[in-house]
C-alpha cells in the first residue's frame, strides 16, 4: 500500500530539530515533501490540527517485542528488535523474515546476534546478516565476559562500519540477583549485586572499543559512576553512545518496597542518588536514546514472588508520556526530548526518519501534550501489561499516526 494522495497537515506546531514553530507539513508519496509557512496544494487533502504537535514517528531502539497495537497508541512507528528472540537471531534467514515482518503499518529494524546462540563464545555470521536486513550488532541482554571474544567483535564491527549494542554489566558480580545491593536490597532480603558491576563492564567495553575503533551503544546505562565514564569517553572523541529507559530516570528502588513484580528490571532499579544522575545525563547530552525498552511478560512470568519473577517491563504506550515529564519539568525541550526517541535512535540505525526534514519519510505523529490520561495495565493494547507506571496518571497522547504517510491510528 502506497500514499494515495498527497496530505497537507495544517496549524499544527511542527516539531523541528531546532524547535518547534507553528506551520504545516506535506506529504507526496510517502515522503516528507515540504514544511514551515506553505498551503496545501490543489488537490491534496488537508486535515487541520490545530494547536497539536506535530512529530517525527517515534523509533524505540532495542525492544524484545513487537506489538503492533502499543507501539501505534504510543506514537512509535519504527522498533530495533533485539535478537533475544526464540529462537535468537543469530542467522541470516531469521534476520530477513523479521526485517520484512510489520509493513506497511510498522518497521521493525533487526538487530544481528552478535554471538552464535547469544552465549557469548562464537561470533555469528554478522556480515551476511547485515546483508539480511540487520541494523546493527548487539549482545542481547547479557554481557560478553570473554575479553578476546569482544574485541574480535568490535574489530569486526568496525569493518563493517555497524554499532555494537551490548548490555552494561558485569555478569560474574550480576549472577542471579534481583535488586541491587544496598538498604532496600538489605532490608527485604532481595538477591542483590553492587552497582559498580555497570562500571565494570562499561571501564573494559570502552577501553575495547578505543582499540578497535568500533561505534558502540550501552543500551542502559543507570549508576552516576557509570555515567561519568561514558561522559568522559565521549570528551576523548570516542563514538560511544548511551541509552536508558523511562524507568530509570522515574524511580529508584524504594518503589521495591510493595514486592510488586512489575519493578523486576534488568538492570534492576537503583538507588535515588543514581536516579537523579540519569536525570542530569539526559539534561546535558550524556545519555543519547531513551527507549521503551519493551519486553512483554504475562503472568505466568511476572505473578509470581519479586525474586523469582522474569524482569521486564512492557514500555511502548508509556514512553512518549514519561519523557514529556522531563519536558513539563524543565529537564530538556520538545525538540531534545524527540531528539532522544526518534531522531538519535534514527542515526543509530541509518534510517531517514525521526525527524521532520524535506525528503524524510513521512512517519508522523499528531500529539495533544497535555491530555491527561490514567496508565493501566489492564487496559494495555499490549500482549502484558506488566508496567512499573501502573495506576500513575500522567499527560500526552498520541490523536493520530501516520507510516509513510497512510493513516494507521489514532
Amino acid at each position: 500500500m502506497k500514499q494515495a494522495r498527497p496530505l497537507t497537515i495544517a496549524g499544527g506546531r511542527l516539531v523541528l530539530p531546532d524547535g518547534v514553530r507553528e506551520g504545516a507539513l506535506r506529504l507526496v508519496d510517502g515522503r516528507i515533501d515540504s514544511l514551515g509557512d506553505i498551503a496545501p496544494h490543489d488537490g491534496d487533502e488537508v486535515l487541520e490540527t490545530t494547536g497539536k504537535l506535530v512529530a517525527p514517528g517515534l523509533v524505540d531502539y532495542g525492544v524484545f517485542a513487537v506489538d503492533k497495537p502499543a507501539f501505534h497508541f504510543g506514537g512509535i512507528t519504527r522498533a530495533a528488535l533485539m535478537p533475544d528472540q526464540s529462537p535468537p537471531l543469530d542467522l541470516p534467514s531469521r534476520v530477513a523474515y523479521i526485517a520484512k515482518s510489520g509493513k506497511p503499518g510498522f518497521w521493525v529494524h533487526p538487530l544481528a546476534a552478535a554471538t552464535r546462540g547469544l552465549e557469548g563464545t562464537q561470533l555469528a555470521e554478522i556480515a551476511l546478516m547485515c546483508e539480511a536486513g540487520a541494523r546493527g550488532i548487539s549482545t542481547g541482554r547479557r554481557w560478553i565476559a570473554d575479553t578476546g571474544v569482544m574485541l574480535r567483535l568490535l574489530h569486526y564491527a568496525a569493518m563493517l562500519d555497524l554499532t555494537v549494542v551490548t548490555h552494561a554489566e558485569d555478569g560474574a558480580l550480576t549472577g542471579d540477583a534481583v535488586a541491587t545491593a544496598g538498604e532496600m536490597a538489605t532490608r527485604f532480603g532481595l538477591r542483590s549485586a553492587p552497582a559498580e558491576a555497570e562500571a565494570l563492564a562499561l571501564t573494559r567495553d570502552i577501553a575495547l572499543a578505543e582499540m578497535a575503533g568500533a561505534r558502540v551503544h550501552f543500551r542502559q546505562v543507570t549508576t552516576r559512576a557509570g555515567l561519568a565514564l561514558v561522559r568522559a569517553a565521549k570528551a576523548r572523541g570516542l563514538a560511544i553512545t548511551a541509552g536508558v529507559t523511562p524507568a530509570h530516570f522515574m524511580l529508584s528502588d524504594l518503589a521495591t518496597a510493595e514486592f510488586r513484580s512489575f519493578m523486576r528490571l534488568s538492570p534492576p532499579l537503583r538507588v535515588e542518588d543514581d536516579r537523579r544522575a540519569v536525570i542530569e545525563a539526559i539534561a546535558d547530552g550524556t545519555i543519547d536514546v531513551i527507549a521503551s525498552g519493551h519486553d512483554p511478560r504475562g503472568p505466568e512470568q511476572k505473578r509470581l514472588p519479586f525474586a523469582d519473577a522474569a524482569p521486564g517491563m512492557a514500555g511502548a504506550e508509556t514512553l512518549l508520556a514519561m519523557v514529556l515529564t522531563l519536558v513539563r519539568d524543565g529537564v530538556i525541550d520538545t525538540a531534545r526530548a524527540f531528539d532522544l526517541v526518534a531522531a538519535a535512535p534514527a542515526r543509530l540505525l541509518g534510517v531517514e526518519a525521526g525527524a521532520l526534514v524535506e525528503g524524510y519519510d513521512a512517519d508522523i505523529a499528531l500529539i495533544d501534550p497535555d491530555k491527561p490520561w490514567v496508565v493501566d495495565s489492564g487496559k494495555m493494547k499490549a500482549t502484558a501489561g506488566n508496567t512499573p507506571f501502573d495506576g500513575q496518571p500522567t499527560q500526552g497522547r498520541v490523536t493520530a499516526l501516520f507510516k509513510g504517510g497512510m493513516r494507521i491510528g489514532g
